[in-house]
């Protein structure tokens, strides 16, 4: 269904450009960063519809235990109950209206900051004090409304759509594509939430492609980047890819000695996954990390940035050590992206802004901005992305 209202001039303007074959193919136009309208479709095409992912189960180990985050303006809750299960549910007080929870945690009992109503894990009302004079109010017709919750190889995803596919029917090709990683058996050490002043669709495309690392990132990971061994096959429906070889300069990115679900080059081989809308893997085989994206308008992106390694590495003397080093070049790595990613909103964002043509390291931004149209306009059949 096309969308009629004010990001129609802005919708047009990324059909032409994806209308292109990707031999021919530019930068998106810098109206799709930039425009109000266009961010709204965004929250409502994309984010309330397509699964968001909140983290890792790990962090949510143990009933009681919660993580919190806003989709699409909607406050949610995602716990872990007293049943052992996973579940996601709105985070307003059905009372006046309060957010609930804020931030990670655990918690017996969810406890509005307002007025001490009280919630029990699965959502029902446990208690609403001086309540007894009103006629009207039964606790029993008092619960918070369930949001789609699912946990697929660690990841815990979300979403406001009641009609969506599974996540696992979703993404189904990413798990044959990594299977011998197995990244169900790798476990988060470090979460971070960050603000950068840049829209998110330029952080996930900087993420998609390595042709900047030599430049942006010459003063960490720049020099171990070679642009002749990177392949960016092209696109899938839900997701995008390419893979970089790392050298044994950083023990953990290799495969470990007992890991026999790897051969040959495999063993050291990373995966660069871009799951739509926002998730971001790096994926070793030994360690990941991940950026998981949501826009806050569009010059700001909110970042849920975590990490960890494979538990073939649980048992390593020297595990933690690499984990820590690996960690501190992490950290060097976000401080040069967010200065790249933040200039290119600030020249985006002028007058002579003018999107130039793509690099063929640059094929699973083209990707991305198929997946992006065919959100803002279900009519539209991108012309080269794989079908499951």
């Amino acid at each position: 269904m096309n969308i009629d209202h004010p990001a129609q001039v802005q919708i047009d303007a990324l059909r032409a450009n994806v209308s292109t074959s990707f031999e021919e193919s530019r930068a998106m136009p810098p109206q799709v960063y930039t425009s109000q309208e266009f961010n709204k479709a965004e929250l409502e095409q994309i984010f309330k519809k397509d699964w968001f992912c909140v983290g890792r189960a790990s962090a949510l180990a143990k009933p009681g235990d919660y993580v919190t985050c806003d989709l699409a303006e909607q406050p949610v809750i995602i716990l872990r109950d007293h049943d052992n299960n996973l579940r996601a549910m709105s985070n307003v007080c059905r009372h006046r209206m309060s957010t609930l929870l804020s931030g990670r945690g655990s918690a017996k009992v969810i406890v509005c900051p307002y007025h001490a109503w009280a919630y029990n894990l699965d959502g029902s009302l446990r208690g609403a004090p001086a309540m007894n004079a009103n006629k009207a109010f039964c606790k029993n017709q008092y619960r918070l409304p369930t949001i789609a919750c699912e946990e697929w190889l660690g990841w815990v995803f979300i979403n406001l759509n009641p009609d969506a596919k599974p996540v696992s029917k979703e993404l189904v090709e990413v798990e044959q594509l990594v299977k011998g990683y197995d990244m169900s058996n790798y476990s988060e050490t470090f979460f971070e939430e960050h603000l950068w002043d840049t829209n998110w669709k330029i952080l996930a495309e900087n993420f998609m492609e390595s042709y900047h690392l030599p430049v942006c990132h010459a003063g960490t990971i720049g020099g171990l980047s070679k642009l002749d061994e990177m392949i960016c096959p092209p696109g899938r429906k839900a997701f995008n890819y390419h893979t970089i070889l790392k050298d044994k300069s950083l023990r953990i990115a290799m495969a470990h000695q007992d890991n026999n679900r790897l051969k040959g080059e495999e063993r050291r081989t990373t995966y660069l996954l871009a799951i739509y809308p926002s998730l971001l893997i790096t994926l070793t085989p030994g360690y990941f990390w991940y950026l998981s994206l949501h826009p806050k308008g569009p010059s700001k992106v909110h970042i849920r940035f975590g990490g960890g390694m494979s538990n073939d590495y649980k048992d390593d003397k020297e595990a933690q050590k690499n984990l820590s080093d690996l960690k501190s070049l992490l950290d060097q790595v976000n401080i040069e992206d967010k200065g790249c990613t933040e200039k290119v909103f600030r020249g985006l964002s002028s007058d002579g802004a003018k999107p130039g043509h793509l690099s063929h390291l640059e094929r699973p931004n083209f990707d991305f901005a198929q997946y992006l149209m065919s959100r803002m306009d279900s009519s539209f059949k991108p012309n080269f992305i794989m079908e499951d």
